[in-house]
């Protein structure tokens, strides 16, 4: 599901193959993994002068990174509502101002290394239920008054139009802050980067073990890197690697549409040209490309097999939320893996010289670059904003290897049918 469906793949900034690993090499450190958290963790470590190398099973942003909505969502899966209650508000704003430190990490790699990945400002989350809306309005309060969120726009259900043109809401926020941009460029992008800062990149080599010790090893099927230190950014396979890191997240399943060139019409749909996500558990997201297509995303899919037609699964929901476009053609349909904790909260581990960064649960584009560069910054010594997730608690889903998954999906099932009452 990676492939030439791929509205990305098929429009993405050329990158060049880079070699698998032949043999075996010492360096400060090996990074498994290809995506926005592995890339950003090597380009980091490569600028402050580490031997870095990075070894992927397939191509550089083959995953999640190069196959998610592109949805750049500031904060948490937790409203600040929800870290307060559960932590307090003193440790909550903590917790609060890491998580946005992404937004501007996110934003200065693109500046810095003038990543050509069609960035854009402004998201919103459009309200489903009336009710949510309500809610929204007091987040929006809360954020304003404790945590210095003073941009963000409540706007009323009259003034939906303004963002989205759809009946189907009933308001939502605003938030200037948020946005969206090309995943795989962007990837691509921190890669070509890491490139030119001295990191070397092993595509189509897929780790087979790991060996724990002073030092760690990176064994594959042709080689071995042996490092100081190492980072599995692998997300939804990181439990297959390290049988301490599993349990800790479920693969779901997350599909994608792109429709042809939607011309004029296109900025009438979404006027602003912000990302949309609406407050459902089970969400719809969509946004404009830059070509013009609506990139939606949506659908409840509890099991791993993909569905017939990628294509025909999503329509119906892009169809409820825009009716007009019920028989437009479309493009491209494609799906891949996403990994949620039990929680919704991203699971950041460190163990020896062992470091972890996964289950970002929907909220990746942004998180994971942070992710990256504070296992970095961690590692030189200056840890207190991993310290702040890493204390983040915990739990593993229960029913072990064989129940985890289903249990999970009928969770998500439970969601979803609150999302309908």
């Amino acid at each position: 599901m990676g492939g030439p469906d791929n509205y990305y793949r098929a429009c993405g900034n050329p990158f060049a193959a880079q070699p698998p690993l032949a043999g075996t090499v010492r360096v400060d450190l090996c990074v498994i993994g290809g995506g926005f958290t592995g890339m950003a963790a090597a380009l980091a470590a490569a600028e402050s002068g580490r031997k870095v190398v990075v070894l992927e099973a397939e191509t550089v942003g083959y995953g999640a990174s190069g196959r998610n909505g592109g949805q750049l969502i500031p904060g948490l899966r937790w409203s600040a509502g929800e870290l307060v209650e559960t932590f307090g508000l003193a440790r909550a704003q903590a917790i609060y101002q890491v998580a946005m430190m992404a937004v501007d990490r996110v934003a200065a790699r693109i500046a810095k290394h003038d990543i050509a990945c069609d960035f854009k400002h402004g998201h919103f989350e459009a309200a489903w239920k009336p009710s949510h809306f309500a809610a929204m309005a007091r987040e929006t309060e809360l954020l304003a008054r404790d945590f210095g969120r003073l941009e963000l726009e409540l706007v009323e259900p009259a003034d939906t139009g303004r963002h989205v043109s759809t009946e189907l809401y009933h308001g939502g926020v605003f938030d200037q802050r948020g946005g969206h941009f090309h995943p795989l460029n962007y990837v691509r992008g921190l890669a070509e980067a890491a490139l030119a800062a001295g990191a070397t990149i092993h595509e189509g080599t897929r780790v087979t073990a790991i060996r724990e010790g002073r030092t760690v090893e990176a064994v594959t099927a042709h080689g071995s890197v042996i490092a100081d230190q190492l980072i599995v950014a692998a997300d939804a396979w990181t439990g297959d690697l390290l049988p301490s890191a599993r349990g800790f997240t479920v693969p779901i399943m997350n599909y994608n549409i792109a429709t042809a060139p939607l011309g004029s019409l296109a900025d009438k749909l979404i006027p602003g040209d912000a990302a949309i996500a609406d407050s459902r558990f089970v969400l719809n997201y969509f946004r404009l490309s830059a070509d013009k297509r609506l990139i939606f995303g949506g659908g409840e899919k509890y099991r791993q097999s993909p569905p017939s037609s990628i294509t025909e699964f999503v329509r119906p929901y892009m169809a409820e939320v825009f009716p007009r476009l019920s028989r437009t053609p479309i493009d491209y349909g494609w799906g891949g893996i996403v990994s949620v904790t039990m929680n919704r909260l991203p699971h950041l581990v460190r163990r020896d010289n062992i470091w972890i960064a996964h289950g970002f649960s929907g909220h990746g584009a942004l998180l994971t670059t942070l992710a990256g560069e504070l296992l970095v910054e961690a590692i030189d010594g200056d840890g207190d904003a991993f310290d702040t997730l890493a204390a983040l608690p915990h739990r593993r889903f229960p029913g072990g290897p064989f129940l985890a998954k289903p249990l999970a999906s009928l969770g998500l099932l439970y969601y979803a049918l609150k999302d309908r009452l």
